[in-house]
């Protein structure tokens, strides 16, 4: 073998005054350029129609960290209350007008340590200090915590807070909308509406869940997944949607279209197989699917649950988002979002794990 000791040779060029020039021109050229850039974006924020918050997954405790069912993530339960004052205070200097909690802001642990009421009552604390309305989903762990009954009469109960005639549907569904602008409106949805933990196992929707629980998942523990993809979704953990909810779902849509409105539909259970994993899906999410495709005025689902977080556009070109959960998001980080509203997009501007998307109306 021969070795060759040839290097490339490498020749310095010196500028002459006159290139100097010219470079230093171009130079200033491009940060006239990039001013121009950030003070567009400053522009368009300021022509926002309005601004709101976004954030999930909260899952305060008063205990030592700790990790996922799975025992694969790290928790941090009481710094998350912390993260909860960082984005309070990131909303309030972007003047937002809202801020919707999608779920889960204690963790279960609070139940068996019999601190339930005082972790709820860390958490609506903070919460009280924001200048706007926060509305509240509720999530796997509000069940874990409290009855049905018990969070109706919380300051999870955020339907008051809606516009007039925006009353609970019947058998005590925790789903209820309202415009934060004209020509906008929000719709929550009561993923836990058909559930074994969301409901009194006297009730006919606990029985009804229990048995469909059992016709896809044999296992004795169920919250133990199915092995096989979708299927997975059939835990104990999730829970669905009543017809009595997507009937209303779809009346609310449809006077949407009409009004020609821009609707936002949350919920803290994914409805999208490809904004999640399997495991955190809403066990009917075809119908509650079916239902939003057929309505041209739905441009956006926002749900918590997967702590990943994840996002797809639908065929309707509607944009599924699932934010990352605050409870695995280490303490120099953060996961929450500020969306910017117009005519023609939203602006999601994500902090720490939550990414920044672009999302413009089908």
């Amino acid at each position: 073998m021969v070795c060759s000791t040839n290097r490339p040779s490498f020749r310095y060029h010196y500028m002459t005054n006159s290139e100097l020039a010219v470079f230093k021109l171009h130079a200033r050229n491009l940060e006239r350029i990039y001013d121009l850039f950030i003070q567009r974006k400053m522009e368009d924020r300021a022509r926002a129609l309005f601004v709101f918050g976004i954030i999930a997954d909260i899952q305060y405790a008063d205990i030592d960290d700790g990790s996922n069912y799975r025992r694969t993530r790290r928790r941090f339960y009481r710094n998350s209350v912390e993260l909860l004052r960082n984005a309070m205070r990131d909303w309030e200097e972007r003047r937002v007008s809202c801020v919707l909690q999608l779920g889960d802001v204690i963790d279960g642990h609070n139940k068996s340590r019999d601190a339930s009421e005082q972790a709820l009552e860390t958490v609506v604390k903070e919460l009280e200090k924001c200048s706007v309305d926060v509305h509240h989903v509720w999530g796997n762990h509000e069940f874990y915590n409290f009855r049905r009954e018990a969070l109706l009469a919380s300051p999870l109960n955020s339907a008051a807070k809606a516009e007039a005639g925006s009353d609970l549907l019947a058998d005590d569904i925790y789903a209820y909308e309202f415009s934060p602008a004209p020509n906008f409106r929000f719709v929550l949805l009561d993923a836990y509406d058909m559930s074994v933990i969301g409901r009194d196992e006297s009730s006919e929707k606990h029985k009804q869940s229990l048995k469909l629980l059992q016709q896809h998942n044999s296992n004795p523990d169920l919250n133990q997944p199915p092995v096989y993809g979708l299927e997975q979704r059939f835990v104990k953990f999730n829970g669905g949607f009543s017809p009595e909810q997507l009937l209303w779902l779809d009346e609310v849509l449809t006077l949407a279209d009409q009004k020609q409105e821009k609707v936002t539909v949350f919920s803290h259970l994914p409805v999208h197989p490809d904004s999640t994993d399997p495991i955190c899906l809403a066990w009917n999410y075809e119908e509650l699917l079916s239902v939003l495709r057929s309505h041209k005025s739905v441009v956006c689902f926002m749900a918590g649950h997967d702590h990943d977080g994840g996002y797809c556009t639908d065929t309707s070109g509607a944009h599924h988002i699932t934010l990352e959960g605050v409870i695995e998001t280490r303490p120099d980080s953060n996961a929450f979002g500020t969306v910017y509203v117009y005519e023609d997009r939203m602006l999601l501007k994500g902090s720490g794990r939550t990414e920044d998307r672009v999302l413009k109306y089908p």
